[in-house]
């Protein structure tokens, strides 16, 4: 009888592991389902949206490709100087830090893998990232105004 209950609770905790494992997968998945037209002059992005503590802390961790016309939009509940690193993301990243008004505050290059932090210099709301390098082969910069943006 001991071996049999051993059994079942191991089997039990291993589903309940498996479980929580396909749940948080799932939920991270969803968190990126959502995506938001934006407009930068004349450029247009199809964006991921990271509203909440989760979806920000994953960002694009783990991913491999980003089409030259997406990215992650980061959104704060209040402006701030929210600064980002790229542990465990393998795409080299350009972030646009916008303020409360929609207008870009700077720009950054972020390298793979690096805990460097990028941090804006002014209060933001927002933080675009897109593949690295697209910013400048567009010829977006600082105090261009984007649209389209959640309030």
């Amino acid at each position: 009888m001991h071996g049999w209950r051993g059994s079942a609770l191991t089997r039990a905790s291993r589903f309940g592991t498996l479980a929580l494992v396909v749940l948080w997968g799932t939920a991270s998945t969803a968190a990126s389902d959502a995506r938001l037209p934006l407009r930068i002059g004349p450029h247009a992005f199809e964006v991921e949206l990271a509203a909440t503590p989760q979806q920000r802390q994953r960002g694009l961790m783990g991913r491999t490709r980003l089409a030259a016309d997406a990215g992650m939009l980061f959104v704060f509940e209040r402006p701030g100087r929210h600064c980002f690193w790229m542990r465990n993301t393998p795409l080299p990243l350009s972030i646009a830090f916008i303020d409360s008004a929609g207008r870009i505050a700077s720009l950054a290059d972020m390298q793979p893998r690096s805990e460097m932090l990028h941090c804006p210099a002014v209060d933001v709301r927002y933080a675009l990232e897109v593949r690295q390098g697209e910013f400048r082969r567009r010829g977006i910069t600082a105090r261009m105004q984007v649209s389209g943006l959640p309030q």
